[in-house]
């Protein structure tokens, strides 16, 4: 499939409500789940679940490693799994490879009561129903903040100041933390900083990568020192290790995904003095930038090529079962829902924070995927102090450059 028109959902538009098809009436079909394992997901799983029958099985597998895995569980024939839940990036190489199909038939026959600003269109064709929005942003301990006379920082200049002062006063030893693990989580790290500078990560009408510039320097070097008031271990740290590490009461303050925010404001794994003084805000700017130094996200679910149109209409219906307005209102605070139904919470404040600050949607081409992971592989050695931003930079280029060719985007 080519892919020259994305529409994506804008940050006014992500955070309509809608109404989701509520209701199985599934005869016969076997439903057979992918994705991500968080709160909100499993709610999904759960609720596409209850259309499970005598002649219906609906199962899943909820892994954190679900990229990796779902092309080729896709590739198959037939496809090891119906349907899979997907992101503005996860969704791209399911695209560019046919192992998802058009959903407008099935839409209309079975998706009335879904919102246009649920249906994620590639080419004129509908490949994915959103049903949440995500984003990275700050969480703050304001009782920390106070005990070192500073405020909630708005930049990430602020940041850097904040961390050094809870530092200074022998509060914490390593204050700050975010989803800086090698690979896909560093990548989007960068992502995130680059986008907040102002830079584009390809030349224009091009897939030739522009990242080894000024802007592309500025976002490492402040990505190392975030790194300075971090955990050293931090090349290891994904959201669960920050989650585990903020209920622990070691950080006062982290760069982190707005869907862990129920977590940390619940009552369990941590204590009342941590939860009461937890505060979700927008993500920094930064550089002196307008717009929050992070990306906006939806979560959504499409639908497997190389099954039968049985298992493929069985899995819509049980896919919108998953996201009714039940479903939603009985996990509410799981998520930023794109359902009817869904009230805004604490936990979904920093998101919308985010989103209000006019944040970039993470970009949803072809490629990006290719420079995400070379990203993710080329930087440590900088953060490490073994070479130079320039050098890192030009290593992600050449890796990017070598995968682009084989994939046929570049000459």
């Amino acid at each position: 499939m080519s892919i020259t028109k994305l529409s994506m959902i804008s940050a006014t538009a992500v955070f309509m409500g809608t109404t989701a098809y509520a209701g199985c009436g599934i005869s016969s079909g076997n439903v057979s789940i992918l994705g991500n394992e968080f709160a909100a997901i499993q709610a999904v799983a759960e609720g596409a679940k209850q259309c499970a029958s005598d002649g219906v099985t609906v199962e899943s597998n909820l892994n954190k490693d679900y990229r990796e895995l779902q092309v080729a569980a896709l590739t198959a024939n037939p496809a090891q799994y119906t349907a899979v839940t997907t992101t503005n990036a996860a969704i791209v190489p399911l695209l560019g490879d046919d192992l998802i199909r058009p959903l407008d038939d099935l839409i209309a026959k079975h998706g009335q009561n879904l919102s246009k600003n649920q249906m994620i269109t590639v080419d004129g064709k509908v490949m994915a129903v959103a049903f949440m929005a995500n984003a990275q942003h700050l969480f703050v301990r304001k009782d920390v903040l106070e005990a070192a006379g500073v405020d909630v920082p708005t930049t990430y200049e602020e940041v850097i100041a904040a961390g050094k002062a809870i530092k200074d006063a022998g509060l914490m030893e390593h204050p700050f933390a975010t989803t800086s693990k090698t690979g896909w989580n560093l990548g989007e790290e960068f992502v995130n900083m680059y986008l907040g500078f102002g830079g584009e990560f390809f030349k224009p009408g091009t897939a030739e990568p522009n990242i080894n510039n000024e802007a592309g320097i500025a976002a490492l070097n402040m990505l190392k020192s975030l790194t300075e008031l971090s955990n050293p271990d931090y090349l290891t740290f994904d959201s669960n290790a920050v989650q585990a590490s903020w209920e622990a009461g070691e950080i006062a303050m982290a760069h982190l995904w707005g869907s862990r925010g129920t977590g940390l404001l619940d009552n369990e794994g941590s204590t009342e003095e941590i939860v009461s003084n937890t505060l979700l805000v927008s993500s920094p700017t930064v550089g002196g930038g307008d717009i929050p130094a992070s990306t906006l996200w939806w979560d959504g679910f499409s639908i497997a090529s190389n099954i039968s149109d049985e298992d493929a209409e069985a899995s819509f219906i049980a896919m919108l079962n998953g996201i009714s307005p039940e479903v939603v209102k009985a996990n509410n605070d799981a998520a930023v829902w794109l359902v009817e139904g869904y009230e805004p919470s604490p936990a979904s404040a920093g998101v919308f924070a985010t989103a209000a600050g006019k944040t970039k949607p993470y970009p949803m081409i072809p490629f990006m995927g290719l420079m995400h992971t070379a990203l993710g592989a080329e930087l440590t050695e900088f953060l490490q102090g073994s070479e130079s931003a320039e050098q890192a930079l030009a290593d992600t280029e050449a890796a990017y450059i070598s995968a682009a060719k084989e994939k046929g985007f570049l000459n």
